[in-house]
């Protein structure tokens, strides 16, 4: 069954990784998807392989929302996923005692601001059907601190809380519109090739970075897009407001047996 067909799906950050699992998965369902990102050749490459329609967009910035606006003025859902983690251009300090608020503000223009505008314009594209589902993509970082990335920690755990105030919002005036958060942990994308190489030491990295989970694997990106796709369903109608982790069992505690 394809529980999206004749939606129109907005997908930020979707030339790679979860996002791109997402619109494939949104594309499969039925939907017509709008794939977004701001590095237009990877971008139209995924567009183009998955079967969806390309449109180039900076998240932090607001005249580029607009131009959204006008070129897909009505959307019933959106997925706010593109982010950054701030170790982009390098492994500079994110900690709280030696990170710049350059960097600082730079991390929270993508992932927060960018979030804020998203909603912004999904709430203008389904207020007119009264309905719709948002669907922000945060962190397990958000829900806890995270020492060496402040600045990602913080930001994501506004994108939590502002997805809280944006869905109690559009019920209090009279809407359908449903908004939830995803965080994920561990997520198998291109994020985390560079601290796991392509060395013979690969796997034991590996290993290493997911030994403290539960389920000692890392997540794939198409187990998150497929909690996003029944967010976005009409099976998921109640629901709003809500957060889903997906870390293999991270936040539950330990799996290890007394001693």
């Amino acid at each position: 069954m394809q529980r999206l067909t004749d939606k129109t799906c907005v997908v930020t950050g979707g030339a790679r990784g979860i996002g791109r699992a997402i619109a494939a998965r949104f594309r499969d369902e039925g939907a017509a998807v709008i794939l977004t990102d701001i590095d237009v050749p990877a971008g139209q490459a995924a567009a183009d392989a998955i079967g969806a329609r390309f449109l180039a967009l900076d998240v932090a910035e607001e005249a580029d929302w607009a131009r959204l606006a006008e070129r897909v003025p009505a959307a019933d859902v959106v997925v706010n996923n593109a982010g950054i983690t701030g170790f982009e251009q390098g492994a500079g300090p994110h900690d709280p005692e030696h990170a710049s608020l350059a960097d600082w503000r730079a991390v929270h223009r993508v992932n927060l601001d960018g979030t804020f505008l998203g909603c912004r314009y999904a709430l203008a594209a389904m207020k007119t059907a009264g309905a719709g589902s948002i669907i922000n993509i945060s962190s397990r970082s958000g829900l806890v601190g995270i020492p060496g990335a402040a600045a990602y920690a913080s930001s994501k755990a506004a994108v939590r809380n502002h997805s809280k105030t944006v869905a109690l919002y559009a019920a209090q005036q009279g809407w359908r519109i449903r908004c939830n958060s995803i965080h994920p942990a561990a997520i198998l994308t291109p994020m985390w090739e560079p601290m796991l190489g392509d060395g013979p030491d690969r796997e034991a990295r590996m290993a290493a970075l997911v030994a403290d989970t539960p389920l000692k694997r890392f997540g794939q990106a198409e187990e998150v897009a497929a909690i996003a796709a029944m967010l976005a369903s009409d099976e998921a109608t109640y629901v709003t407001g809500a957060e889903f982790t997906i870390d293999g069992g991270l936040l539950a505690g330990s799996a290890a047996s007394p001693g």
